[in-house]
């Protein structure tokens, strides 16, 4: 049995880590590229990264309407600017890997680097020159691998929570439709990746609908460590995969 062309594991693989992606999103602000991105790697590369950020648009807009009144809108034009710039850089990058070895080492890598990032506690003020230069990161990292939450998260990791899943899901909306219209653009989003979209779409819409229970149940848990631990195997995974 097959759905959107492929095997019913990989698919329910698959759509087991868009589920968990969603949830900790609308959670948190981040970690659906970095939970989902790996596994999609892994199991079905074709559809890395269009599926990917295709379903994240859906995914940042749902997120984003539950914290919309925490938006701070003069924040978001340097980080708007970086992230669209970032996006047709990330998707000349993505071109010229094809989707061979090469792209499974860089998207290895940068899931391990956004990991890192993430996990560092490193503070850095929120100002427009950092806001510009951490949406030219996002950009880059999040076309290319569908994972460009890190350095966003960096600025406001340690806001207040409604605040920082606002902003982080605000870019993260811009920066997906950016990314898929860049990538569009130099030929990488196919039919096939439309199709597994579709396939997902309910998954991806039960996750948002099931965060708000899902909070009230891990509220106080250390969710975060458990998701950058699976991205760190996945990413370890690839980079064995492909350097075999």
């Amino acid at each position: 049995m097959t759905i959107a062309d492929l095997p019913l594991p990989v698919f329910l693989a698959i759509a087991a880590a868009i589920f968990v992606g969603v949830v900790v999103q609308r959670m948190s602000g981040q970690a659906y590229g970095m939970i989902s991105a790996p596994v999609v790697a892994l199991v079905a590369p074709q559809h890395l990264p269009a599926s990917v950020i295709l379903l994240g648009v859906v995914v940042g807009v749902g997120a984003l309407s539950m914290d919309l009144s925490a938006v701070n809108w003069r924040e978001a034009g340097p980080g708007f600017a970086g992230r669209a710039a970032g996006a047709g850089v990330g998707a000349a990058v993505a071109a010229a890997l094809g989707d061979g070895t090469a792209f499974g080492i860089v998207v290895a890598l940068l899931v391990l680097f956004g990991v890192g990032l993430s996990a560092s506690g490193l503070r850095a003020p929120i100002r427009a020159a950092t806001l510009g230069a951490a949406g030219l990161a996002a950009g880059v990292m999040g076309t290319i691998t569908a994972i460009g939450a890190p350095p966003m998260a960096l600025l406001y990791a340690h806001e207040e929570a409604q605040r920082a899943r606002a902003m982080q899901n605000l870019f993260f909306v811009w920066g997906t439709i950016w990314s898929i219209g860049a990538l569009a653009l130099a030929g990488l989003v196919s039919a096939v990746n439309l199709l597994l979209v579709a396939a997902l779409l309910p998954v991806a819409l039960f996750g948002l609908l099931a965060s708000r229970p899902a909070a009230r149940a891990l509220e106080g848990r250390p969710i975060r460590p458990v998701a950058l631990s699976l991205a760190s195997l996945a990413a370890l995974a690839i980079l064995a995969r492909s350097l075999a």
